[in-house]
């Protein structure tokens, strides 16, 4: 199995591509960087843009293509996020590929950074999460993929255990 990873800190931290190849015995190639939209995998003028969309040319062979967007885009940028999210599923579906939409998680409650986001933009923990989970799932409607709520059992579980890391936001 192939596996190609669109994302950024929330996909590669913990090694997560390493994890995901040992559990599924696959190769698991990622293109990400710290803080990137999606929409910075389509920019050929971008290293990862450029490399992103070699990958998806034709070329190469890919089982699954999993796109995770930066963690307040879905919600902040919602707009520009499913137009980003049409472009790739549409390179990914030309391919033969499927496409997966990784859905992250709102930041931790009573973090700094979740404090942060309800001062500015007036969201609360649950108004995020429900956020999130619902631009996810309306873009894998929008384009015929799949989702992986992750965000769902970050919400569920994280009452009971600390799942966030020093930063209330990235897994621990």
């Amino acid at each position: 199995m192939r596996i190609l990873m669109l994302g950024n800190s929330f996909t590669f931290y913990n090694d997560m591509p390493s994890i995901m190849a040992e559990i599924d015995d696959a190769e698991v190639i990622s293109h990400t960087r710290g803080g990137a939209f999606l929409e910075e995998q389509l920019n050929p003028d971008d290293e990862m843009g450029a490399k992103t969309l070699a990958a998806l040319d034709g070329s190469q062979s890919w089982d699954y293509v999993i796109l995770q967007g930066q963690s307040s885009e879905p919600v902040l940028a919602k707009e520009a996020f499913l137009k980003s999210v049409a472009a790739l599923c549409e390179k990914i579906h030309a391919i033969g590929s499927t496409p997966l939409l990784y859905s992250t998680w709102a930041y931790q409650k009573g973090s700094v950074v979740m404090q942060e986001m309800t001062e500015q933009y007036g969201l609360s923990y649950d108004v995020m999460y429900a956020q999130l989970a619902d631009t996810y799932r309306e873009a894998a409607e929008q384009n015929d993929a799949i989702v992986a709520d992750v965000g769902k059992a970050f919400y569920e579980k994280s009452a009971k255990r600390n799942l966030y890391s020093e930063d209330g936001k990235h897994p621990n």
